[in-house]
């Protein structure tokens, strides 16, 4: 819990910090920042690296309890700290679902047993996600929940979102809100428009975000409660967390690497690894999202990582569970397309990925100030590599299987403990699995 980090150019949004600087680490905090330091601990040496906040991501399926055989919280927090995350978020659609305390103090006592970084459970919104009575909000609260939503369902009763949205407010946590009016969708699977035309397959349309997010904005503004948005998608969405803030209503919002990265136009490789939901959207909503994450509208960037078991996966596009891994990934996707591609600066990035998402939840972490949590992520910016099919994942089911980044995490620390060197640990054993 004693470290040592040396000859690092240290990044730190939340103190507009960009230096070379060393870092000591005691009893798991944070205890100096400054040149040249000297300590008779364990030492390691940046130089040429860049030390950051450890990640903090917002949105993450591990999948247990029930679901183990695609997840667990040993294989989940792995795959974090192997993609420089510190602590993650779990979304309630577990089975059962985190709807009461005992599953939220399930999800915590496996995490420290066998969680490689810091787990904060999220809890349901309403009662087996069935979005009919409400859960015991309160209780999830107070059994360590960090917020709640029905991710993976939207909360189609206005009512029910408005009790959640009022009693939040008393909690002083969010409400993560899945926007999605599947009726308008209609059994599609892709986004709605010129690919799904061509392709042939039934469309999700930018309104079924879009209406949802108009509703409950206007109920957030209602009731005074902290709206966030989850992995927004859309023109229409932006503008409206945009229009919203503006207005001074506590809406906050995520976005994916995927959806920063992809389109629509991918899906013509009828690939199911490019199948999740909200799905690809067309280039003009991708480049909505761009101009929401360089003007600041998008608070944090979140990698909804949805692992699936590989023979789910491996059906007709139709059939297949929405749904991608991102964890692992996540770092080099949006460095290579945000940072690389000049739309935003290193130190954005990384508020995006930590200071940004502490500040949203109020979480510890997403600062390197002294005092503060030992929580650290290294990068190689100069690294360039090829994304294969071997992940510390129980999943592969990633979309940029075969992509060239540049920007690799080096270590992850949680605590003072190194959790991830990929200087020294070898990389598992390559599935020979083929994308489908």
């Amino acid at each position: 819990m004693n470290l040592l980090i040396t000859n690092a150019r240290v990044v730190d949004p939340s103190q507009d910090l960009d230096a070379k600087l060393d870092l000591l680490i005691e009893e798991g905090s944070i205890t100096r920042v400054d040149k040249k330091l000297k300590a008779n601990v364990e030492t390691f040496d940046a130089g040429g690296l860049v030390v950051v906040p450890g990640f903090i991501d917002l949105h993450t399926h591990l999948r247990e309890p029930g679901q183990e055989h695609k997840e667990t919280i040993a294989s989940g927090t792995m795959a974090a700290v192997a993609g420089g995350y510190t602590a993650v978020c779990a979304m309630a659609n577990t089975v059962p679902p985190n709807d009461e305390r005992a599953v939220t103090e399930m999800v915590l006592a496996e995490a420290a047993r066998h969680g490689a970084c810091r787990v904060y459970p999220i809890g349901a919104v309403s009662k087996g996600l069935k979005g009919e009575a409400m859960a015991e909000l309160a209780e999830l609260h107070a059994a360590g929940c960090v917020a709640v939503s029905d991710d993976g369902n939207p909360v189609y009763n206005a009512q029910l979102m408005r009790r959640a949205l009022e009693y939040c407010s008393m909690l002083g946590i969010p409400v993560i809100a899945h926007e999605e009016d599947a009726n308008l969708n209609e059994g599609g699977v892709m986004h709605e428009g010129f690919y799904s035309t061509l392709l042939g397959m039934g469309g999700i349309p930018a309104a079924s975000e879009e209406t949802l997010v108009a509703r409950d904005v206007i109920l957030a503004k209602a009731t005074g409660g902290h709206l966030h948005v989850a992995h927004a998608s859309t023109v229409g969405a932006m503008d409206a967390v945009r229009h919203a803030r503006r207005s001074g209503v506590k809406v906050t919002c995520e976005v994916t690497p995927h959806h920063i990265a992809l389109t629509d136009e991918s899906v013509q490789s009828f690939s199911t690894w490019l199948k999740m939901n909200p799905p690809l959207r067309s280039a003009d909503h991708r480049d909505a999202i761009l101009e929401a994450i360089a003007d600041g509208t998008v608070d944090a960037i979140a990698t909804d990582h949805a692992p699936h078991h590989f023979d789910e996966k491996n059906v007709e596009f139709d059939l297949a569970p929405f749904g991608v891994i991102g964890l692992e990934t996540a770092f080099g996707v949006c460095y290579e397309r945000l940072v690389r591609a000049k739309v935003i600066k290193l130190p954005r990035l990384i508020d995006l990925l930590s200071s940004g998402p502490a500040r949203v939840f109020n979480l510890p972490g997403g600062t390197l100030r002294e005092g503060s949590l030992g929580d650290i992520t290294i990068l190689d910016l100069d690294a360039r590599y090829e994304v294969t099919n071997t992940f510390r994942s129980k999943a592969s089911n990633s979309p940029f299987i075969g992509e060239t980044l540049h920007g690799r995490v080096v270590a992850t620390i949680v605590g003072g403990v190194v959790r991830f060197d990929g200087r020294a640990v070898a990389e598992p054993a390559k599935r020979s699995r083929k994308k489908p």
